[in-house]
């Protein structure tokens, strides 16, 4: 049986140890990082837009906004509510008056999208709606490969 040693190999500012070190160089190399300046760990997090596919274009020109033929979908309205929705289909939004959140299933963080904004939501996505005023949408459902 092959074993092979680990290794991590740091910039010169830092030593190269393997796995099977002693402590006294794991402490020392520990305390190297903790000198060096700048350098800091970072959590990167994606925004929901991304992690639900959610695809939002703000502030749509008119132009675009013909070129979908938005006029002759179909108008929603509500007055201030909370509604749990699931998407079924893809469905294309254009946001006419007020604002929305939307709170994925199982997430205490939400997107939020106002008049101008064109949203498509994916097919099997689930979320609350939250409504604070009066809110007007166009929307139409998508069929999948249409952009």
């Amino acid at each position: 049986m092959y074993v092979g040693m680990a290794s991590v190999i740091m910039p010169s500012t830092f030593r190269s140890f393997s796995v099977n070190s002693s402590s006294r160089d794991r402490v020392n190399l520990s305390t190297d990082i903790g000198r060096c300046h700048g350098i800091r760990a970072m959590r990167i997090e994606k925004p929901l837009e991304e992690l639900y596919n959610v695809r939002v274009e703000r502030k749509v020109k008119p132009e675009r906004l013909a070129e979908l033929g938005v006029s002759r979908w179909s108008v929603w309205k509500t007055g201030k509510c909370k509604l749990p929705w699931d998407w079924q289909v893809d469905q294309l939004v254009y946001i006419e008056e007020g604002e929305v959140r939307v709170v994925p299933e199982g997430s205490k963080k939400f997107m939020q999208f106002v008049a101008g904004d064109l949203v498509r939501y994916p097919k099997w996505f689930e979320a609350d709606l939250w409504f604070n005023a009066p809110y007007q949408e166009r929307y139409c459902f998508r069929a999948y490969g249409d952009d």
